[in-house]
């Protein structure tokens, strides 16, 4: 009976540790936003 309790508690850790250890972190990429368009400036009538 010691030896299927040995067996169980192993299979036990693989699949915990199978399970725990196969994460991994999401990559992001981070973009940058594109400038502002700056409003003309008045510079008088006809210029």
């Amino acid at each position: 009976m010691s030896k299927s309790i040995k067996l169980l508690a192993m299979l036990g850790f693989v699949a915990g540790l199978s399970a725990c250890g196969g994460q991994q972190e999401e990559e992001y990429v981070v973009v940058d936003p594109e400038p502002i368009s700056v409003e003309p400036v008045y510079t008088g009538k006809y210029k």
